[in-house]
């Protein structure tokens, strides 16, 4: 079957894969928090960026690929984390680790992923990052960290945009708690899901193996959409980001960056790049948009930018990168890949960002991303 006549866009993708998860798992993935203004902002301040159609440029073979962090890469985006991604398609951890060896793409790790570092070790391409939600304990942190290098994680991503969890109510309304409880609710939306059912029964119900050791089960008094995690974390501060440097010898990135003046302070505490992210309007539901601020946060740096928050399509990554990005990350749209095709999602979804692209930068005479032109801002 070709998937590109039946799944043409993440759009087809998303639906399918709404009919293959359960409701409870689908909120998570799908919510934001508060009444996901933040969510919507996102995507409404991407559809206001465009381009002026080129014409007369000839013929046009677009050259996608880019170098980021001192690696020629063929695309210019990667596997953003997602915390509990088994829970969201069984085994979305190695499925998306393979997708990132095999298109040698970056391939993010979430701290409170349903695998564990060693667990998708064997499966780990060149670029496989590791994203940290920031532990209070300094010896749990030294763990973690040489856990991941000796794993094959070469870069780190301290994740700065999460001091306190959120409320993300459509998430509550589920039923949805953490680990999940197997109520008769629950139940019922599993079962009008053969396909997601099977696989978890294959392997279990999912949990956070990469912290189950510093864990125990003392989760009373906490929120339903908290997690064991939490009994772990601490909010960093800017001597955090120095420890990290001092005790990490590759690549440290910071993400959750909104603000310019944090950008150019950031760039004294010898990180190797910042991650423009609010989260995906998951977190505060009265943020802007990570577009709006991205191009303020590109004149107040040098450092290599990554953008997320709301992409959709390969003309989204354009967007990004026109505005001062240098590489785009995706979390969700790899999970609507997973949810609606299984191990074949990732390549899928893949596929169809990498035609969009080409088809884009063909209408606006771009033979390269480096030759984009100024994009203008839609009414």
């Amino acid at each position: 079957m070709d998937l590109h006549s039946t799944y043409p866009a993440l759009s087809d993708l998303r639906t399918r894969a709404r009919r293959r998860i359960p409701k409870f798992v689908w909120e998570y993935l799908d919510s934001g928090t508060g009444n996901e203004t933040t969510k919507a902002r996102n995507r409404t301040a991407l559809d206001k960026i465009g381009f002026a159609p080129s014409i007369l440029h000839g013929e046009i073979t677009p050259d996608l690929s880019t170098t980021f962090l001192g690696h020629r890469m063929p695309l210019p985006f990667g596997i953003a984390p997602i915390g509990m991604s088994g829970l969201i398609w069984p085994g979305a951890e190695g499925h998306l680790a393979r997708a990132g060896k095999t298109h040698n793409i970056p391939y993010t790790i979430s701290t409170v992923a349903t695998q564990s570092p060693e667990d998708v070790a064997p499966h780990l391409g060149q670029h496989a990052w590791f994203q940290l939600y920031p532990p209070r304990d300094p010896d749990i942190r030294i763990d973690m960290l040489n856990r991941a290098k000796s794993a094959g994680f070469n870069a780190l991503i301290l994740t700065v945009d999460v001091p306190t969890s959120s409320r993300r109510e459509r998430q509550v309304r589920s039923g949805l708690t953490n680990p999940p409880t197997i109520t008769p609710r629950i139940l019922a939306q599993i079962a009008t899901c053969p396909t997601w059912a099977l696989e978890i029964a294959k392997r279990g119900m999912p949990y956070m193996r990469g912290i189950d050791k510093y864990t125990s089960a003392a989760t009373k008094g906490m929120s339903p959409t908290a997690h064991v995690g939490y009994l772990l974390r601490t909010s960093p501060d800017w001597d955090y980001v120095t420890w990290l440097r001092d005790n990490w010898d590759g690549p440290l990135i910071v993400k959750g960056v909104m603000r310019p003046e944090d950008a150019t302070k950031l760039e004294g505490y010898g990180v190797d790049a910042l991650w423009v992210s609010n989260h995906a309007g998951r977190q505060f539901d009265g943020a802007l948009s990570s577009i709006e601020v991205l191009p303020d946060i590109r004149a107040a740096t040098k450092l290599p930018l990554i953008f997320d928050s709301g992409v959709e399509s390969g003309l989204d990554i354009l967007r990004a990168i026109a505005l001062g990005a240098d590489f785009v990350m995706l979390g969700r749209a790899f999970h609507f890949a997973l949810g609606a095709l299984g191990a074949k999602g990732a390549d899928h979804l893949i596929d169809i960002l990498a035609k969009d692209m080409a088809a884009n930068m063909g209408q606006i005479g771009a033979a390269n991303l480096a030759s984009l032109p100024p994009p203008l801002t839609l009414d």
